[in-house]
């Protein structure tokens, strides 16, 4: 059970090691593109079609027709991935579980987007940990953790790509150990978690009057997608790519500086940061010096 490009590694891995896969569950398609007319597939569904592999779309988790429809498959044990809340009578289903990967080392970061949190918070190293499904979410008791380091020059795509082959591993010794019995769960200590919840854009807007390294965190831990974001001339203008410069000083923070050639940095309160990349409304990514060459800024506050 998965959705995006992150889970397609693990279900791959299990394909090459010819475990017999009754079905795979995904998102629906939807429509996208220009007027809404292309329709998308999730990533999931293709690899999973390319291998001609049975591919279920459900809608409601909780219909009855689709519980049927996996009842029938006779799973022996559920792996999900970068999937939808599931209800009980669908994780509770197969004889052997359902075990989910979340990309932390749990208990820290649960929730939905702990790769973007973790960079946010200027952690130095994150993980994957597979884990038994049960009620309450990303509470369930632990089989495999791996850890994975946070490059200080990271961001989260960064993070993800890597991620999504670590976990992989860990999915492929997961189904062993189910399939060898030698699955031993550990609970997790619910005194050391941490929350990792959904991004919003009012989350992605970027408060400069802070210290210069919570500020770069911050950009490189919502980038590329969905990326942070500030008003340059009124106009909404994500940061996609970003270094910083620290000095100590006290300034007022906020404060733009260009050449309108090919540089252009914005105070933080103990330093700046100097804009790389970004991508201002309606327009496409660009590094500072095109989108300098084509753009005189107006205000130097922001």
């Amino acid at each position: 059970m998965g959705t995006p490009e992150f889970a397609v590694p693990a279900l791959k891995i299990l394909v090459e090691h010819d475990y017999h896969l009754v079905g795979v569950i995904t998102s629906p398609d939807r429509l996208g593109g220009r007027g809404r007319k292309t329709v998308i597939e999730s990533d999931v569904k293709k690899y999973a079609i390319s291998k001609g592999l049975n591919v279920l779309q459900p809608t409601n988790l909780k219909n009855k027709d689709f519980l049927e429809e996996l009842q029938a498959l006779e799973a022996d044990v559920q792996i999900v991935v970068a999937f939808r809340m599931l209800p009980v009578a669908v994780w509770d289903m197969p004889a052997y579980g359902t075990y989910n990967l979340h990309g932390s080392l749990l208990p820290a970061y649960r929730g939905a987007a702990p790769i973007n949190w973790a960079i946010i918070q200027g952690e130095r190293i994150t993980g994957v940990t597979s884990f038994k499904l049960k009620h309450r979410i990303d509470t369930g008791d632990m089989l495999f953790q791996e850890s994975l380091d946070i490059l200080t020059t990271d961001n989260a795509s960064d993070v993800h790509d890597r991620m999504k082959i670590l976990g992989a591993k860990v999915i492929l010794q997961t189904i062993q150990a189910v399939e060898n019995d030698t699955v031993k769960l550990i609970a997790q200590d619910n005194s050391k978690a941490s929350r990792a919840p959904k991004i919003n854009k009012e989350i992605c807007k970027i408060n400069f009057a802070q210290a210069t390294h919570k500020v770069y965190n911050m950009i490189r831990g919502l980038s590329l997608y969905p990326a942070a974001w500030c008003k340059i001339d009124g106009k909404t203008t994500k940061l996609i790519n970003v270094t910083m410069f620290r000095d100590g000083v006290e300034r007022m923070a906020g404060k733009i500086f260009t050449d309108n050639k090919t540089r252009m940095c914005i105070s933080t309160i103990d330093g700046y940061i100097h804009i790389q990349k970004l991508q201002q409304e309606g327009k496409r990514r660009m590094d500072i010096q095109d989108f300098l060459n084509g753009y005189t800024v107006k205000s130097t506050q922001l």
